[in-house]
């Protein structure tokens, strides 16, 4: 049987999903580089690629590796421990886009909208039910067992310390279900969970009153939130092009992980090809590496300084540029005129 009704279709072979992920895995596994073979076996990844910052995974290492964890721990609780290191921070911009939420509704719209740009295998849906919003998690078929427990623990444990975050308190209200058959350990849930659980369900779901999803965020920040929103968007429009192009992989590789730190050779290592192969596949398709990656940057700084007060040296820093200098001189070459000047014209 599969676990959604999703209509996506996943490609397991491509890498999307940011490695960061796995790395938390290895380290909640207490896991010294040494150790790391034993976690990435029958992926295909070596240990110097997998600790790159920049590498992504594909659907199916990333399950394989969900796999050799559970073979390396004793912890029946793995998953619960698990999703408190999967913070919102550790979700890039959509996780930022959270936090920075008028209300819980919104978070959760947030998750469902852009959760494609971190886990392809995953998917939200958001109904009201009366004076209930019941938000149902699917996944990709591949997943399944004791992986598929674990990815709704963890899944659990992370909307459970958002909503808290933006409610202000635990969600003592909340009713979650679960498609797996009652643990061995199920009293632990409660240590790590608010609310009710029913185990053996037909969906994964959790289930929360309106009136608390409508609670103000003391923390929410407008701006944070555009910006953050700006650069989601983004990322799905990526999703949204030709998947099968050389251009679109290397912008989905460049969206999810720092501005502007991935070079030439690291972008063709993480696509199996080599320099060459990659500058001839963007030629066919009209475009170039700096070309791909100045049109990122770009986006990015104007989207800063039209909806920031960053000063010009702090956006350079975020887009991770050493020395403002050269960010003043690229963004002359993008768009004739300096930042200042730029951002003169808007208010203008």
């Amino acid at each position: 049987m599969k676990n959604n009704q999703n209509p996506a279709n996943v490609d397991l072979d491509l890498a999307c999903v940011p490695s960061n992920y796995s790395r938390l895995i290895a380290r909640e596994l207490g896991l010294q580089v040494r150790d790391l073979p034993g976690l990435l076996g029958n992926t295909g990844l070596t240990t110097e690629r997998f600790l790159q910052e920049e590498t992504q995974l594909t659907p199916r290492q990333q399950i394989q590796i969900m796999r050799n964890s559970l073979a390396l721990t004793s912890d029946e609780a793995f998953g619960l421990r698990l999703g408190r290191r999967f913070t919102s921070p550790t979700h890039g911009a959509m996780g930022f886009l959270a936090n920075s939420s008028p209300n819980l509704r919104m978070a959760l719209n947030a998750f469902k909208t852009f959760l494609p740009t971190r886990m392809s295998l995953a998917w939200l849906d958001m109904r009201r039910q009366q004076d209930w919003l019941q938000t149902t998690l699917g996944f990709d078929e591949a997943i399944s067992g004791d992986v598929l427990r674990v990815f709704s623990e963890i899944f659990a444990v992370t909307f459970a310390e958002c909503a808290e975050f933006i409610v202000g308190r635990p969600l003592s209200e909340a009713r979650m279900s679960f498609r797996h058959a009652k643990p061995d350990y199920h009293q632990l849930y409660s240590d790590y969970l608010p609310g009710s659980f029913a185990f053996s369900a037909p969906r994964i779901m959790v289930e929360i009153p309106m009136e608390v999803c409508e609670i103000p965020n003391a923390s929410a920040n407008h701006e944070n939130y555009l910006l953050a929103l700006q650069q989601c968007e983004a990322m799905l429009a990526q999703l949204h092009a030709n998947k099968d192009s050389c251009k679109y992989r290397i912008q989905k590789m460049m969206l999810s992980g720092p501005p502007g730190v991935l070079s030439e050779e690291e972008v063709a290592a993480a696509l199996f090809i080599s320099k060459r192969t990659m500058a001839r596949r963007l030629k066919k398709e009209g475009t170039s590496f700096r070309q791909v990656r100045d049109e990122i940057l770009s986006q990015q700084a104007i989207g800063y300084l039209r909806d920031s007060n960053m000063s010009v040296d702090a956006i350079a820093a975020v887009l991770n540029y050493h020395d403002s200098s050269n960010f003043r001189r690229a963004f002359k070459r993008w768009f004739k005129l300096t930042p200042d000047q730029y951002r003169q014209q808007l208010v203008t």
